[in-house]
Order: structure tokens, then sequence, then C-alpha cells
């Protein structure tokens, strides 16, 4: 047994969480571009600048060992003194120019013992091994240090002995400037970064305004409709994009709602004022049930058939109010039907029922994609409207089933009643209407309105013409109803 709740022990909902303020699209918009302009921006310039930075590096080496190795290769080659290296040499021709001249290096000459006989500038420092090779006996010994400081700055330095210990002369080149200029291209770089960041965030900014401008309006238009219940609002559509497509499909959608609603509502008012006919007459024939001893028995039997007549007549406007009110979509599956035997079940129901003579004629292929108690039933108020009408009963009613050549099949049902007057030609398929001549008959003027809506759910059109020689001729056109796609409602 389930315990008693009473009304003090009702759960009390959680309390709400702090609620987020939710970002705008237009924020998200402007941050998305920023975020993939840093992205793509830093990627770019940081393999740019690697890729510079170590060109750079590789040539400046480079060049300083192709400046090593030809002074190698000259001291090995010729005999050189310390004095062929000094700075003295008035034509700049000497071997010390050739060392300076393509690297811009710093040249020091060091005597026996590693005594500078030529200083650099800067000073270049002069440790063991820088003695070592000035006292070495072979030329073109090398001893190379890349990471010397001097004064502050950072070089790459390389001693090569002249042989027969008469010294070595000393080359030095200085990459802290080429450092600094790649820290300045490194500083401009970010600078770029940051104002492509900057400027693809104003840039995306502009743009999201653009875009969610129409988005906010068809919002606020949502939102009038959702708030005042009017369909017949403003929407905007401007625009060949996603968002003017949206626009439109929204103003089609609110146009669909707004005719449904009217529909709606006119069908609600002319149901209650053809539901007010048969419900003021069983009200009358039931106030007089009360007195029924005291009437003849010929006014009780035509009194008890006017309540048959009444309650089936309101039980047949009941049902087509029904069938109205479901709209045109049917839950009926979409099966090849042939419209040649539906015309034929259709003839043997009537003969049963009211005993006329029904004749069926087909010509070609009268197949078609349909939903076949919704055709049934169109052609069956077809029949029985002709029935109606044709109180005489002297003529066959007619049923014609054609292959039409513009495709689809022609369905056409032939009476020698009264016929249609032209104004009603156009009227007798709206809901509730009923000629003239027709309202002193039985119905309730929707046999003929289901018949459009049938003919329109299976790609037809209704249609009504006089028949020469008298009556009528009432059918539709129909060219198949649309399949369900797979897995859709």
């Amino acid at each position: 047994m389930r315990p008693f709740r009473g009304a003090g022990d009702r759960p009390r909902p959680a309390p709400a969480g702090p609620r987020r303020t939710p970002r705008s699209l237009r924020t998200k918009l402007a941050v998305s571009f920023a975020a993939v302009a840093a992205g793509v921006t830093a990627l770019v310039g940081f393999l740019s600048y690697d890729s510079a930075a170590r060109l750079v590096r590789v040539d400046q080496q480079a060049v300083f060992g192709e400046v090593v190795h030809d002074l190698r290769s000259q001291v090995r080659q010729q005999t050189l003194a310390p004095d062929d290296f000094t700075s003295g040499d008035p034509d700049h021709d000497g071997p010390r120019d050739d060392l300076t001249r393509p690297a811009g290096t710093d040249v020091q000459v060091l005597g026996p013992g590693g005594r500078i006989v030529d200083k650099g500038s800067p000073r270049l420092p002069v440790d063991a091994a820088a003695v070592r090779t000035a006292d070495a006996r072979t030329a073109g010994v090398l001893a190379e240090d890349d990471d010397v400081e001097i004064d502050g700055d950072e070089y790459r330095m390389a001693t090569v002995s002249l042989g027969g210990g008469r010294g070595a002369v000393q080359v030095a080149q200085e990459f802290s400037d080429t450092e600094d200029l790649l820290r300045e291209l490194q500083q401009r770089t970010l600078l770029f970064a940051g104002a492509v960041v900057v400027a693809a965030g104003l840039f995306g900014w502009w743009l999201a305004r653009r875009i969610t401008s129409r988005l906010v309006r068809l919002a606020e238009t949502a939102e009038d409709v959702a708030s005042t219940g009017r369909l017949d609002v403003a929407v905007p559509v401007e625009g060949g994009d996603e968002v003017g497509s949206l626009g439109r499909s929204f103003d089609r959608m609110l146009g669909r709602l707004a005719r449904s609603t009217e529909d709606q509502r006119r069908l609600v008012q002319d149901a209650g004022h053809e539901l007010r006919t048969p419900l003021t007459s069983l009200r009358t024939n039931i106030s007089l049930l009360r007195r029924i001893e005291e009437l003849p028995p010929a006014a009780r039997e035509e009194l008890v058939a006017d309540l048959a007549d009444e309650s089936r007549e309101l039980t047949d406007l009941v049902n087509e109010l029904v069938h109205l009110a479901a709209g045109r979509e049917s839950d009926e599956a979409v099966v090849e039907v042939a419209l040649a035997e539906t015309a034929e079940d259709v003839a043997t129901l009537a003969r049963r029922r009211t005993g006329r003579t029904v004749t069926v004629r087909t010509e070609g292929d009268t197949t078609i994609e349909g939903r076949p108690a919704q055709l049934q039933r169109a052609l069956s108020n077809l029949v029985e409207n002709a029935a109606k009408f044709d109180v005489d009963g002297r003529h066959p009613i007619e049923i014609a089933v054609t292959r039409v050549t513009s495709g689809g099949v022609r369905v056409e049902v032939l009476d020698r009643g009264p016929g249609l007057v032209e104004e009603d030609l156009d009227r007798v398929f709206d809901r509730f209407y009923r000629a003239p001549a027709a309202r002193s008959l039985p119905g309730s003027g929707l046999g003929l309105s289901i018949v459009r809506e049938v003919a329109a759910a299976h790609d037809g059109v209704p249609f009504a013409a006089r028949r020469a020689g008298g009556g009528a001729v009432i059918g539709f056109t129909v060219k198949g109803a649309r399949r369900p796609a797979p897995g859709g409602g």
C-alpha cells in the first residue's frame, strides 16, 4: 500500500542554482572569429618566425665556417707570419682583408706563446687553447668556441695556427646582433598577430551583427505571436541565405496556421448553425412525446419516423464533422487502388441501399497510389448525392472511371436530377453549402466538401457541370497520394 502523503508533505522543488547569463549568438560568433584568427595567426607566425630564424642562423654560421675554412687553407698553402695579418695594409688587399670583407668578422693576431700582436676590435680573449694553437708546429690547427661573451655580447670564435710556432689568427663573429634582430622580428610578429586578432574580433562582431539582426527580428516576431496569439504579423523575409529561407518558412508556417485557425473557426460556426436545426426539431418532437398518448396512431407513426430521420441525419452530420475536423491527412496506408473496382463496390452498396439502378463504365488503367477508404467514401458521397437529388429514380445513376491523357484518373457521377444553376457550380464543394433547391431535402452540405478534401489529398481537383439533356455531372480527378517517407510521420 502506498503511504498517504499530506498537503504539507509535498516534495519541494530543488533550489535553483545560480543562473548563467546566456551569451548572445553575436558574441559567440565574434569570439569564434577572434579565436580562429588567433589560432591561424599564431600558427603561421610561429612557422614563419621559426623558418626565418633558422635560415638566418644557418646562413651566418655557414658564412663564418667558410671564412674559417678559407683561412685554414690559406695558412696551409703559404708560409705566413703574424705581420701578414696586421691591420696596417694600406691597400686593403692582404690576408686580413680577405677575412673581414665577406662576413664582417673581427680579427686578432697572436704571436708565439699567445702574445697579442694586433688586437681585435673588440679585443678577443686568449685562453689556454688559443695559446696552444699559437705554439702549434702544424699550420691550420683549429680551436673553436661557439659561446664567447665579450663586453656583454655573444660571439662565436675560431683560432687557426700559422704553424712553426709562429702564432695564430683569431676570427670572431658576433651573433647577438642577429638574435636581437630576431627578437625584434618576434615582437613585431606578436604585435601583428594581436592586431589581426583584434581586427578579426571586430569584423566578426560586425558580421555577426548583420547576420543576427534578422534572427533577432524573427525571434521578436515569434515572441509577439506567442504573447498576443496574432498570426497576421509581418515576418522579415529579406535575403537569399539560410536566414532568409528561415524567415520565408516561418512566414509560410504562420500563413498556414492562420488559414487553419480560420478554417477551424468557420467549421465551428457552420457546425453550430447546422446542428441547431436537427437539435431544434428533436427537441420539438421530444416535447410531443409527452403527449404521445393523446395523438392519433398516424401522428404517432409520423412522430417516430421524424425522430428516426432527425437522429440519423444528426449522426451523419456528426460523423462528417469528425471526418473534416481530422484534417486531410490520415493514418491509412497508401497502397495501389484500382478505382474501377472501388466504383463497382460503391455501385453494389448503392443498389442495396437505395434500390436504384447504378451502372459503372471504365476505360483504361484506373490504378493509382492512394488511400482506399478515403476514395471509396468520396465516391459514395457522389452517388448518394445523385440519388438524393434524382428523386424520380427513372434513370440510372452512371459512374464513369477513365484514365486521362494528362496523367491520373477521372471519376464522375452522372444523374438526371434537377441539375445545377450557374451560380452553384463554384460553390457546391464549400462546407455546409446547399443550393436553394436542396434546402428542403435531408443532408448536411458536407458530403461534397469531403470529396474536395479527398481529391486534394490525392493531388487532384473536384469538378461540377451541368449535364446535357438535364441533370448534373459531379466528380474529381486524382493522380495519387504521396507515400510517407520511411520512418517519418
